[in-house]
């Protein structure tokens, strides 16, 4: 029973940045954006986290940190790929390896470290105990005490949903991606709401970056997104931009990095069972595409 409650546990932490990323990829996607972006943002997200959270001594502020962060890599992307019309992909391709440059630079300037910075100033994203489910028995061991984060994320795939298919900004979202000449035409600029979207991405993946350095963990290290972002793009693209499909994707990622834990006991190197989660999300991808090309046959 321990074990499957620890799994459990793992699954829900690992899938949160995942979650909270590919929502924000929600967005973009419905926008007609190529977003592949989501994992320099994430990176710059978890580094102004440590730094807030560092100097101004409190983890919210190092939270408004992160999303400030992301939100400037969000603002180099609407400048290029958005006024200045410039390729989505070489854009997020650029903005990525400049975000895995920056925090290095500044991890090495600032903290005067290699590798990684740990100190006990950082102050850690409090875990949140739910009032009337903590006392049931089991059910307050699943679901209590997770990393307030945790609950955001379930909040957010919730509230995307329904601004995405219910609301007016929603349809007006999809119409940017779907038919952006005929959305312009009707008075509302396609650019405008493309813009809206990658700030609501930004401030998604700056929420995923602070829980990586001040939830998952509380340090920061170099290029610790490891590729989360791209998986986040991955789930955006399998189920089509369907925020209960990504739910559903994340937590399958979720439950493999979480499976990568219980296994580093065992006599498998480490190396591969790092290895898990990322084969599961190519072997998704080729499922996807072979069941693509069938469609199309």
């Amino acid at each position: 029973m321990n074990v499957l409650f620890g799994l459990v546990s793992a699954m829900l932490v690992g899938a949160t940045p995942i979650l909270l990323a590919a929502i924000g990829g929600t967005f973009t996607f419905y926008a007609g954006i190529f977003n592949i972006a989501m994992e320099g943002m994430m990176l710059v997200g978890a580094f102004c986290a440590v730094l807030g959270s560092f100097f101004l001594h409190s983890w919210f502020l190092g939270v408004l940190c992160a999303i400030a962060g992301a939100l400037v890599i969000a603002a180099i992307f609407v400048l290029f790929a958005v006024r200045l019309h410039t390729d989505e992909f070489l854009t997020g391709i650029a903005l990525n390896l400049f975000a895995v440059g920056l925090t290095t630079f500044l991890l090495r300037d600032i903290f005067h470290v290699k590798g990684a910075f740990t100190d006990a100033g950082i102050h850690a994203i409090p875990a949140v105990k739910l009032p009337l489910i903590d006392g049931i028995p089991y059910l307050g061991r699943l679901l209590s005490g997770y990393n307030l984060i945790v609950y955001v994320a379930v909040l957010a795939t919730v509230l995307s949903a329904f601004v995405i298919f219910r609301t007016r900004f929603g349809l007006r979202l999809r119409a940017a991606g779907y038919n952006a000449a005929c959305l312009s035409s009707s008075g509302v600029p396609a650019s405008a709401i493309r813009i809206w979207s990658l700030i609501v991405c930004a401030v998604c993946c700056g929420l995923a970056g602070a829980y990586l350095s001040l939830g998952y963990v509380r340090l920061f290290s170099e290029n610790m997104s490891a590729g989360r972002g791209w998986i986040s793009l991955t789930a955006v693209i399998l189920v089509s931009g369907n925020p209960w499909g990504i739910a559903i994707i994340s937590l399958v990622f979720g439950f493999f990095d979480g499976l990568t834990v219980f296994l580093q006991g065992s006599r498998i190197p480490t190396q591969f069972t790092a290895m898990i989660p990322y084969v599961a999300t190519l072997g998704s991808l080729y499922l996807y595409s072979v069941r693509k090309r069938r469609r199309q046959a």
